[in-house]
């Protein structure tokens, strides 16, 4: 995301905007499935699990929000994120085969209803955060429901690794060649029946009345999207990229050798203070425009390597605290939650 939002590589931009959101969501949804395991293991009830959860999407929802205020151009996913800690609960006890079929079916079902939620829920942000756009939960659920499943798997086999490298390559390969060959093709034809569907191609675009009721008020469905491929549009192509590309990272990941694994251990540490390393971009980014410096590294030799480094070295040392501070603060706020329920259940 440092590369994404500071790099100066237009490459490597292309190669890392979306899909590592995509990946980030994707390693929650793998942590998310191991706590909810080890609960599970310790026949710990699972009302505290639940309740910690819950706890957690409020503390990630309030931190969303705060970020969101910085007004930053940086897209913030935390009140997406929190929500689908909530409706993740669904899933936690359901087989690893229903949570592989949920995965796909929500990479085909989610994108036209966060479309239609964009236009629907646009004016009522709870309901957009859960289902209005690519920014809300429905449309990162694919790749947080694929990473319970992973949740699930032995992630220290081989053959585990070296199927999600592959699957990944698959994945990735697929959605590239469809947005290149296939998706432009089908684009003018799409859009040309929509217009017609629609009638706008007789009496022209006409803006909703804002002082209507609901949902009079509202924005047409931007049904064009779904032929899209292009970062954060969380269409089905796109998700089959980004999700691909994140599964190919992970896979491979897994298949570094443990007599080598140390090379690993500075993006371990980064894991481990994630929420606080994706909230400081923003505050660095909105610190930036205060000092009226919009873009620091242009011009600078190996800018991009730069800001791996830097950020590499920063997690490390923040990771040498005991909690990264917006974990230690999450831990301290679902403690509450936690405990209370403890005295309730023991009353």
């Amino acid at each position: 995301m440092y590369l994404q939002h500071f790099g100066q590589n237009e490459r490597i931009g292309d190669i890392v905007s979306g899909n590592t959101t995509l990946l980030f969501v994707l390693c929650g949804g793998i942590s998310y499935s191991i706590m909810a395991q080890r609960l599970k293991d310790r026949e710990t009830e699972m009302t505290s699990f639940r309740a910690k959860m819950l706890a957690r999407a409020v503390f990630i929802d309030v931190i969303g929000y705060l970020l969101i205020m910085l007004n930053t151009s940086f897209g913030v996913i935390l009140p997406a994120y929190a929500a689908i800690f909530v409706l993740a609960l669904i899933l936690v006890n359901r087989s690893t085969r229903v949570l592989v079929t949920t995965a796909v079916a929500l990479t085909v079902i989610a994108p036209p209803l966060m479309i239609l939620g964009m236009s629907l829920l646009s004016e009522a942000y709870l309901l957009a955060d859960i289902a209005g756009g690519p920014m809300s939960a429905l449309a990162l659920a694919p790749a947080f429901v694929a990473g319970m499943a992973i949740g699930r798997l032995d992630l220290t086999k081989i053959r585990t690794a070296f199927s999600l490298a592959v699957g990944g390559v698959v994945m990735f390969v697929s959605g590239k060649a469809l947005d290149a060959f296939v998706l432009p093709e089908l684009r003018p034809s799409f859009e040309a029946w929509l217009v017609r569907i629609q009638g706008a191609g007789t009496t022209g675009y006409q803006p909703p009345d804002l002082y209507a009721i609901w949902p009079l008020n509202t924005e047409p469905p931007l049904w064009h999207m779904l032929l899209y491929a292009a970062p954060h549009t969380a269409t089905t192509f796109q998700t089959l990229i980004g999700l691909g590309f994140a599964l190919l990272v992970l896979g491979l990941i897994c298949l570094v050798p443990k007599n080598i694994s140390s090379v690993l251990m500075p993006f371990a540490a980064v894991g481990r203070v994630a929420l606080t390393m994706y909230a400081a971009q923003f505050i660095v980014k909105w610190s930036l425009g205060h000092a009226g410096i919009e873009n620091g590294l242009e011009g600078v030799p190996f800018s991009d390597l730069l800001i791996v480094v830097a950020t590499l070295a920063i997690g490390w040392v923040i990771a040498r605290l005991p909690n990264g501070p917006l974990e230690s603060l999450m831990r301290h706020f679902d403690q509450i939650f936690s405990v209370s329920r403890t005295v309730q259940a023991s009353k």
